[in-house]
């Protein structure tokens, strides 16, 4: 097999992080293994194993041709045989086809907002689906619309794994106390709901302000993202509650952890919480999307309902107050994620089903 991945962009999301760890392990197990940035690149460039074929596009509108002739070459060059499109990058991958026919394209739907799927566009996607050998998502319950909304045959859901990175730099250093510092990586986007995890600030910073939040993930600078810098701001929490941002030095981060947590309205499977897991993090985490069928409360972790503010804080408590429990929930979860998420695991059934496809 030869195959490439289109991502749109190399920032530290989800979708993108994927999209590398699927060409890194599929390095030594394929012919050939290549990924292609389309629009933007970032910090993930530098998780790329040398062994990629790699390709930054810098598209510049959504109908480039120079940019699709030049994804048309390197697929030509490397005798790609299939195109596995994350995310939006499905239309690119769509104009490839057309172009060059006996291409094989593959989408994969990383759709964040699984909770809220009645508010989903999808005429284009429903056009789209005809060029798709098959859709792969990231949760059951996406699994489910593919088939109905989108008239889908082939679905097949994988859940997102962990790879084991290339050595980081040691770039971001957490402020806060050591031993007492929350960590919630998510990128600053409606359904991660940071307006929950600022609430549950104010109550901590009265119970126990030596304790902190640390929140690691992309700031697109807009509405939302100012909504929760104010809320931090008038609350006076601007000692309890830091922000850095996307950063590429996620194991640096968790090492200097205590609690990971997810405040998430909507969830697939999230990359983080294999990154809590990896690194043998305690965890609290709302039941959305795939995490209860990773986190089996007062086990691997607390799984407490989408937007309890009471339990959610009542799990934190109880978690601050317990330090075996923590060394017990770290070591559940961690043998979890080794258990069924690490990369040969899904990378055999995701094998499979490419070659039954592809037939």
């Amino acid at each position: 097999m030869r195959i490439v991945q289109l991502i749109d962009s190399l920032e530290a999301g989800g979708a993108e992080r994927m999209s590398v760890n699927y060409a890194n392990a599929l390095v030594s197990e394929i012919e050939f293994s290549g990924l292609v940035a389309t629009r933007k690149e970032g910090p993930l460039v530098s998780q790329l194993d040398p062994g990629i074929g790699y390709l930054f596009l810098n598209r510049k509108s959504i109908l480039d041709v120079a940019a699709l002739l030049r994804l048309r070459n390197f697929v030509r060059k490397n005798k790609v045989t299939i195109v596995h499109a994350h995310g939006t990058s499905f239309f690119m991958g769509v104009l490839l086809q057309l172009i060059n026919p006996n291409l094989k394209l593959v989408w994969h739907d990383h759709y964040g907002n699984s909770e809220f799927l009645n508010e989903r566009p999808s005429l284009l996607l429903r056009v789209s689906t005809l060029f798709f050998i098959g859709i792969i998502t990231v949760n059951e319950t996406l699994k489910s619309w593919s088939k109905e909304k989108l008239k889908s045959k082939n679905c097949i859901y994988l859940p997102n794994f962990y790879f084991e990175e290339k050595t980081e730099k040691k770039e971001t250093f957490l402020k806060g106390t050591a031993g007492k510092r929350i960590v919630c990586l998510a990128n600053l986007r409606p359904q991660k709901n940071h307006g929950l995890l600022v609430e549950l600030a104010k109550i901590l910073k009265v119970h126990h302000p030596d304790w902190s939040f640390h929140l690691v993930g992309k700031d697109w600078n807009d509405a939302y993202s100012l909504q929760i810098k104010n809320e931090i701001k008038t609350s006076g929490l601007e000692e309890h509650v830091f922000l850095y941002g996307g950063q590429n030095d996620i194991s640096n981060i968790l090492e200097q952890s205590t609690i990971g947590i997810l405040t998430s309205k909507s969830e697939g499977l999230p990359v983080a919480l294999l990154e809590y897991g990896r690194h043998k993090k305690p965890v609290i985490v709302t039941a959305v999307g795939e995490l209860p069928f990773v986190i089996q409360n007062g086990v691997q972790g607390y799984l407490v309902p989408s937007q309890d503010i009471t339990s959610f804080y009542t799990a934190l408590e109880a978690l601050i107050h317990d330090q075996q429990k923590q060394i017990d929930f770290g070591s559940a979860l961690h043998q979890k994620v080794l258990q069924d998420f690490s990369a040969a695991t899904v990378l055999k059934k995701y094998i499979n089903w490419l070659e039954n496809s592809s037939i």
